[in-house]
């Protein structure tokens, strides 16, 4: 671009985030060579007062870092999660929260959240966004809102058991953070998502099949995620019982539409039976459809291993596999 005898790069000009305010443009350049650009289409107004080259307009991060600067707040809710890799797009209306004194408007490409709660602030992929355990709060708060969008609500679920199995968060942590939100919508069904993660459940398969398969009156609580060493490395077992030697694995779709994941499986299996481990398998349908005949089948083989008649005391014990 040429202003007098200058030619100007806009990149360079824009700074290492591709957005900068008309302000700060216009005291490096005359304004002039600003409204010429914009008018000739190579600058693009993301928000009143900040501005990106046409060809980086649609590029999220860009859009983020000029709506963080518009905004004076910070990326929350669904932006955030997208940030801390819990999303994998960003969508094209970014959430922000800024203080409840702050005066800006949600708009088309902004959903604005104010705030009178204190917000830690961190920095991720060089944007300043609310910690993850904020940001799972926030975003469980809004899709159990009355007016969410449909569906949302189980969309967050599987971003907290998503982030615990990846260890980015500690239960604890978001249950703290959670304490201060006491009349979050949903905030009871969060609580209890909490305590399954805690007590070791990685996946919703999990959840039902400890809630619904082996939890039962006069069974021992079994040791969740329990790890085991083989000759090929440690696995984590689902449900167990060490002192009996007496597994539950739960399997999700990969376990029935990926031959490999199968075969590995199997070969695990074999593996854990050779050191006198005995491994029940059931998956998604088994659990949801028949929890008592998969119960019944656990009792009857902790009664045979631990020699005891369990089958007498748990509900569904009595009936054929």
């Amino acid at each position: 671009m040429v202003h007098g005898d200058r030619v100007h790069d806009l990149a360079a000009l824009l700074g290492p985030t591709g957005t900068a305010p008309t302000a700060h443009l216009g005291s490096v350049v005359h304004p002039s060579s600003v409204r010429r650009w914009l008018a000739a289409g190579r600058l693009v107004a993301l928000h009143p007062g900040w501005v990106t080259t046409a060809d980086r307009a649609d590029d999220w991060t860009v859009r983020a870092h000029a709506a963080v600067g518009y905004t004076g707040g910070l990326l929350s809710h669904w932006s955030a999660l997208h940030v801390h890799g819990l999303q994998a797009e960003g969508v094209t209306r970014l959430d922000l929260t800024v203080p409840r004194s702050r005066r800006v408007r949600t708009s088309r490409w902004l959903r604005v959240h104010r705030s009178s709660r204190p917000v830690r602030t961190q920095r991720v992929r060089g944007l300043p966004v609310t910690s993850l355990e904020r940001a799972l709060v926030d975003t469980w708060g809004d899709t159990h809102h009355v007016r969410a969008v449909r569906g949302a609500d189980s969309v967050v679920r599987g971003v907290v058991l998503r982030a615990a199995r990846g260890r980015l968060v500690d239960p604890a942590a978001v249950e703290a953070e959670l304490a201060a939100c006491p009349q979050l919508p949903g905030r009871a069904a969060l609580l209890e998502l909490l305590g399954f993660v805690a007590a070791g459940c990685q996946s919703e398969l999990e959840i039902r099949g400890l809630r619904d398969v082996v939890t039962a009156p006069g069974v021992p609580a079994p040791r969740l995620q329990h790890r085991v060493h083989l000759p090929d490395g440690p696995v984590f077992l689902d449900a167990a019982w060490p002192d009996l030697k007496v597994a539950v694995e739960f399997d999700g779709a990969a376990f029935h539409g990926d031959l490999a994941a199968r075969e590995r499986d199997l070969r695990r299996d074999a593996a854990l039976a050779a050191l006198g481990w005995v491994v029940l398998r059931f998956g998604w349908t088994d659990v949801v459809e028949r929890p008592h005949v998969c119960r019944a089948r656990v009792v009857a083989v902790l009664g045979q291993r631990g020699g005891v008649a369990l089958g007498a005391r748990i509900p569904g014990a009595g009936m054929r596999a």
